[in-house]
Parts: structure tokens; sequence; C-alpha cells
């Protein structure tokens, strides 16, 4: 390649030269076994991130580079340990004004509009008057639904793209129409309700300016109690209009179905379900995101073997082959 060529970290191969901006993060300045400098990091774009390490590196160097934020990289591609690194050999500050962020912030392949459509369609399946009541307050709520057709669902694991809050949120309520008809003694609309509002917390826990990270609430607070937060701040304000008295028991099971749905205490839950729809709305939610999270790992795995390397995520690798692949 030329000197001014730019490449996606995903088309990056060992050898290539690059000459071109980066996203940096997490930037650190480590010894070497003989006490040399040098500076260990990570570079991406929005096809993928990769790591990075600057030899021979100084004090002033380092104290050079953001924490997080823009930086024109010259050096070249390596294998190392069966993973890309990019060895660099300099690189300097960008204003992030001068950058054009879509380059560098992944986000969904789907219509925003159109899948924000198809969430409201749905939403007006819901009978009950209190639930319906509830989900028209957040619709209405227009800072709070612009943040929900943006916001990731995730920094790195499943749906971590802009717009991947909203997809994911869809591909739930999908199938909790699905499941409700398949077993029509759970509540449909607490369901429908539930899967809409169940990571609603995520639009404040997450930020992503110039990339995906957590805010200060988001680490002291997590979206899945931040969730319930807002669920109850709607509560409260709906019973402060006239005619309104939005009932506590349907309150209380709507709110611990949010609190239960990642499904363990390990994942952050302050309660395991105990309901018969906690339970299918955590095992739909844990469906979508496995699903996503697994061939997104195939298609960014680039070792050439069968499988990738292991996940700490599922606690396994993952077999590469799919069933298509099998002559017949």
């Amino acid at each position: 390649m030329s000197a001014n060529t730019c490449l996606s970290v995903a088309q990056l191969t060992s050898g290539d030269r690059v000459d071109q901006v980066f996203l940096i993060s997490q930037p650190q300045l480590r010894t070497t076994s003989k006490g040399d400098y040098y500076i260990a990091a990570f570079l991406s774009d929005k096809t993928g991130k990769v790591n990075s390490r600057m030899w021979q590196a100084t004090e002033a160097i380092f104290q050079s580079l953001p924490d997080e934020g823009f930086v024109h990289v010259r050096g070249r591609v390596e294998q190392y340990q069966n993973a890309l690194q990019i060895v660099v050999d300099a690189a300097q500050p960008v204003d992030a004004a001068t950058v054009d962020l879509d380059q560098f912030m992944p986000s969904t392949q789907g219509d925003v509009d159109q899948m924000f459509s198809q969430v409201t369609d749905i939403l007006t399946q819901i009978k009950n008057p209190h639930l319906v009541a509830l989900t028209t307050a957040f619709l209405a709520d227009e800072h709070l639904m612009a943040r929900f057709r943006t916001a990731p669902a995730a920094i790195a694991m499943h749906h971590a793209y802009l717009g991947g809050l909203l997809e994911h949120t869809l591909a739930t309520m999908r199938m909790g129409v699905a499941v409700t008809q398949l077993y029509p003694k759970l509540d449909k609309d607490i369901i429908l309700t539930a899967l809409f509002l169940h990571d609603i917390g995520k639009t404040s826990e997450l930020t992503y300016d110039i990339s995906f990270r957590y805010t200060d609430q988001g680490r002291l607070i997590g979206h899945i109690v931040k969730g319930t937060m807002l669920i109850q701040e709607k509560i409260d304000q709906l019973n402060q209009q006239a005619n309104q008295n939005f009932p506590a028991a349907l309150a209380d099971m709507l709110e611990h179905i949010i609190l239960s749905h990642h499904g363990i205490r390990e994942y952050g839950c302050p309660v395991l379900p105990a309901i018969p729809e906690a339970f299918a709305v955590h095992h739909i939610d844990n469906l979508d995101s496995k699903i996503a999270l697994t061939f997104k790992e195939i298609d960014a795995d680039i070792n050439n073997t069968n499988w990738t390397n292991f996940l700490r995520s599922i606690d396994s690798p993952l077999c590469k082959t799919r069933p298509s692949d099998i002559p017949e």
C-alpha cells in the first residue's frame, strides 16, 4: 500500500504500513525488561480495535497523547501471538473537530426510523390501560427517546454500535410477541412493556461521543437499577395527573422483571426471577444477546483455524464452521 492509503482496522494485514488517524484508548506507559519506556494502547475505528506498541518512547510523548481521543499514527502492522498489532513509529494528537466521526463510531445496519416505528407498532398490542399510559409517557419523552434511538446496547459485547440498543430492543419485542403466542398463560402486556424498557437505563449508563464508555452514573448505579428508577419516575408523574392511579402491585411486578432480567446475581441482578414473565424476559434477552455476540465474534476472528480464541463471556471458544459449510 502507499503511505497515503488509509486502511480500516478490519482490512489490516501483517506487513501493511499505516499513516492515518485512529482513535486511541487506554494508553499506558510501561517499561521493558531493560528499563526502556514503551507505550501500549488500543487503536480503533468503526470496524474494530487493534493493539499497538510504541518502542523507545518517552514520558513527554506519553503525556502528549489523549487518554481517549484521536491520533495520527505512522507505523507498521505485524503479527504477534496470533493477533495483529501496530508498531508505532510516531503519533500526533488530532483535534476531534477535524475528524469524521462516522469513520470511528460503528452503527447499526438497520434503518433507525423504521426500527423505532416497529417498536411503537408492537406497543399498540398492549391493552392494559396503565401499561399503555406508561409506555405512552416514555414515547412522549423526546429527549429520552432520542438517546434510546442512538445509544449502543453495550461497549464491547452484543450490539456494541450506535443504534444497537434500539435494534436489540426491537428483536426482543418481536420474540416477546412470538413467545406469548406459544405460552398464552403469560401476560403479554407486561412482557412487551418490560422488553421495551428492560435496557432503557443504558441511555444514561453509556456515553458515545467519541467512543463507547461508561458514565459515572453508569458505574455507580448501573442500567438495571437506573431503568427501574426511570420507570418509577414515570409512574409517579402519571399518579400526579388527574384520574391516574397506577396499581402498586403492577408497578412492583414490572420493576421486578427489570431488576431480574439478567437472570443471575453474578450478572448484576439485585433479585432473581420470581414470576413466569420474569423468566420469559430473561431468556428472551439472553437469547438475542448471545446470538448477536457469537456471530460478532465469529465474523471478527482472524485465526486461520476452525475455532475462535477462548471467549471469557461465554466460557468457551466458538466453532466457526456453519452447517451450510458442510458438504452434502
